[in-house]
Order: structure tokens, then C-alpha cells, then sequence
């Protein structure tokens, strides 16, 4: 951990990225408490009115604030990106866990099933899904987290098949100790470094994944704000609206980018490797 810590201080440009996350974060958390108006409150008197003092974000094409409906954004597009995460990381977890420790045949049909999935265009495989079943928030996260656990397996399959031969999990092996606790007790505490540094990159492409969705139409619907749907009234306006592409585009991209600064910077304190070679 002080290590971590050290690598962030001698990174200020990712120390920035930190706060920029952690201030996004109290954002959505406080999005009722920040946002000067509601998202959804129309002002049919300042219809794509330019940014200024009544709405420094400016209007959109039904008079809403562009400032309270991307504050309320950052909620969607936040929790689109824990919560898919979450579920991508559970189930590569266990897939990665069960076929690296198991090996023969069950580590075969298992990464067998990883190719399978990794062949299909994961874009492409969310939109059919999300054609066929209801658009709403939680049918994003559950889709995008389903689709998106094929990495962290192969990380995890691949850190096991390291973890196993070592002398500690061969001495739990030679008192007995069940298969089970083996895998959650023993080995898998020492395998969730890279996981932690996935799940971080992870993030960022859930966000840009819903963002590209609801930019789309197939994503977040509205009313409800959302960057991506944002974007889609910029796009829809944009000779007489730039400020609907310029701030939710702005950050879309400073959102990500700061995810994968702070994934860079774990990755090179938490990875030994990289650690040796400095």
C-alpha cells in the first residue's frame, strides 16, 4: 500500500485523475444537493439557451439545464460502470478460479467457452440483447457486465495456474484441507492484484459502452439523463447547440482517461514485475 501511495505522489498527472474520480463519485452521490435545477424540468422560455449565468451548461431543446442533466449523468454512467464491473468480475472470478486450479479438462472447455465468447463483438452482442429485452438502466449493467468477463477470467485462470504450485497451497493440500477453501482462502487473496487493476480499466469501458448505447438510442432512454443520450440532442442540434456535444463529450473523455491513468498507476505499483524493473 505505501508503495501505491508513493507511486501516485511521484505521478501528478495520475494523482489528478484520483481526484477528478473521487470528485465525480461525491457528484453523483450529492446529485440532488448540487444540481441547480432538476433534470427533467423544462423552461419552454431558454430553449437551447447558450451557456451563461442562469445555466452555465445552457439549455437543451426542451429548455432543460445541460448542467443538472449531466450532474445526474455522472449517477447513470457511474453506476452503469461499478455495477456491470461488479458482475463481470464475479463471474470471470469464479470461471478463472475453477479452470486455473482444476486444470485438464475442465481448465479446456472452460477457456474453450472464453474463445467463444471473445470471437463475438461485444458491441454487437450487447445491442442484440438489448433489442430483444426492455431498455433500462439495470438491463445495461446486467448486459454489459455480462459481456465483459472474459479478461478477468483469463487473469485470474492465469494467475492460479501460477499460485497453485507454490509451497503454501501444496502444504494446504498435504493436510487436507478441501478444494474450496484451497481456492477462496488460500490462493485467490493472492491473485486479486490484477483483478483490482482490471476492474479499474473495466470502468472506463463500461461508461464508454453506455455512453455509445444511449448515443445510439438503445442505451439509457429518456428523460432520464444520461452523457450518451445527452450527446444525442447535440448531435441532433448541433449547428445551433454545441455546448450539447462539447460538455457531455468532455466528460465522457476526462471520465476515462482519468479511470485509465489511475489503472496504469496500480498496475505498475501492484505488478512485481514492473516493480524489479524500476
Amino acid at each position: 500500500m505505501n508503495y501505491v501511495i508513493e507511486n501516485f505522489r511521484r505521478n501528478p498527472l495520475s494523482l489528478m485523475a484520483l481526484f477528478i474520480i473521487i470528485l465525480l463519485g461525491v457528484t453523483a452521490i450529492f446529485a440532488p444537493v448540487i444540481a441547480p435545477y432538476s433534470p427533467t424540468e423544462i423552461d419552454v422560455d431558454n430553449v437551447l439557451a447558450p451557456p451563461g449565468l442562469r445555466h452555465p451548461f445552457g439549455t437543451d431543446e426542451l429548455g432543460r439545464d445541460v448542467l443538472s442533466r449531466m450532474i445526474y449523468g455522472a449517477r447513470v454512467s457511474l453506476s452503469v460502470g461499478f455495477v456491470a464491473v461488479g458482475i463481470a468480475i464475479m463471474i470471470g472470478t469464479l470461471i478463472g478460479a475453477v479452470a486455473g486450479y482444476y486444470g485438464g479438462r475442465i481448465d479446456s472447455i472452460l477457456m474453450r467457452f472464453v474463445d467463444i465468447m471473445l470471437t463475438f463483438p461485444t458491441i454487437f452482442l450487447i445491442l442484440a440483447v438489448v433489442i430483444i429485452i426492455e431498455q433500462n438502466i439495470w438491463t445495461i449493467m446486467v448486459v454489459i457486465g455480462l459481456t465483459g468477463w472474459m479478461d478477468v477470467a483469463r487473469l485470474v485462470r492465469a494467475e492460479f495456474l501460477s499460485i497453485k504450485e507454490r509451497e503454501f497451497v501444496q502444504a494446504a493440500k498435504a493436510v487436507g484441507v478441501d478444494n474450496l477453501r484451497i481456492i477462496f482462502r488460500h490462493i485467490l487473496p493472492n491473485a486479486l492484484a490484477p483483478v483490482f487493476v482490471a476492474a479499474v480499466f473495466g470502468i472506463a469501458g463500461a461508461i464508454l459502452t453506455e455512453s455509445a448505447l444511449s448515443f445510439l438510442g438503445f442505451g439509457i432512454r429518456p428523460p432520464e439523463p444520461s452523457w450518451g443520450n445527452i450527446l444525442t440532442s447535440g448531435k441532433d442540434n448541433i449547428e445551433v447547440a454545441w455546448w450539447l456535444s462539447l460538455f457531455p463529450g468532455l466528460a465522457i473523455f476526462i471520465t476515462t482517461l482519468s479511470y485509465n491513468l489511475v489503472g496504469e498507476t496500480l498496475r505498475d505499483s501492484l505488478d512485481p514485475r514492473l516493480r524489479q524493473s524500476r
